[in-house]
C-alpha cells in the first residue's frame, strides 16, 4: 500500500506530545513509532538523531512546540 510519508510524519510528531518528559538535557520522548516517520521528523529538524541506542530522542525546541501545535489540531475536543 502506498502512503503519504509527509501526513504520517506530521501525525507521529503530533503523537510524539503524548510521551513528552522533560530531563536535564531539555524535552524528550519515547521513540516507540515507525522509524521512517522519525528519521523524516529527525532531517527536518524536529528531534535528535533516532538512531542511538536510548529508548528516547530529545526533541528541539521548534519539534517542541510543532508538536504541541499538531496535537492540539488533530485531537483537541471541540469546545464550540
Amino acid at each position: 500500500m502506498e502512503y503519504d510519508e509527509e501526513k504520517v510524519a506530521e501525525y507521529v510528531l503530533a503523537l510524539l506530545y503524548l510521551t513528552m518528559h522533560g530531563d536535564k538535557y531539555g524535552v524528550r520522548v519515547w521513540k516507540g513509532m515507525d522509524w521512517d516517520a522519525l528519521n523524516m521528523l529527525y532531517e527536518k529538524g524536529y528531534i535528535s538523531d533516532p538512531k542511538n541506542k536510548a529508548k528516547s530522542v530529545l526533541l528541539t525546541e521548534k519539534g517542541e512546540a510543532e508538536s504541541k501545535q499538531l496535537f492540539e489540531k488533530y485531537f483537541s475536543k471541540n469546545t464550540d
